[in-house]
């Protein structure tokens, strides 16, 4: 099969398609060059990576720390607790042996001492 003469682009066609081709490639290598500005370098990258794990290491330290805190806090609280009930009870045992002890022996003593003088 042959290609009849007609089928052969002009040159003005061939200077439109290779313009067109031009503007293309124009296009392409500006949206590239803006792609470019936002890329850092892999130097750049590790030493913003080890910022980074610097901060969290400072934070998970920070949260170490104020864990050690709260456990101390928690363990004060608790032996507080345990010192106030114990003040509680002995609080309790005192009120019993300064009043409610002298009157129930004073009752005592009554009863007994109504008793006694009666033939």
């Amino acid at each position: 099969m042959s290609v009849p003469p007609s089928a052969e682009p002009t040159l003005w066609e061939l200077h439109r398609a290779v313009s067109q081709l031009r503007e293309d490639l124009r296009g392409d290598l500006a949206q590239l060059a803006a792609r470019l500005d936002r890329v850092v370098t892999q130097d750049v990258y590790r030493a913003d990576q080890r910022a980074v794990d610097q901060r969290i290491s400072q934070v998970e330290a920070g949260l170490a720390g104020l864990r050690g805190e709260h456990d101390q806090a928690t363990e004060r609280a608790e032996q507080q607790r345990r010192e106030d009930q114990a003040q509680t009870a002995a609080t309790r045992r005192l009120v019993f042996s300064s009043f409610v002890s002298p009157v129930l022996l004073m009752a005592l003593q009554l009863w007994l001492a109504a008793r006694g003088t009666s033939p």
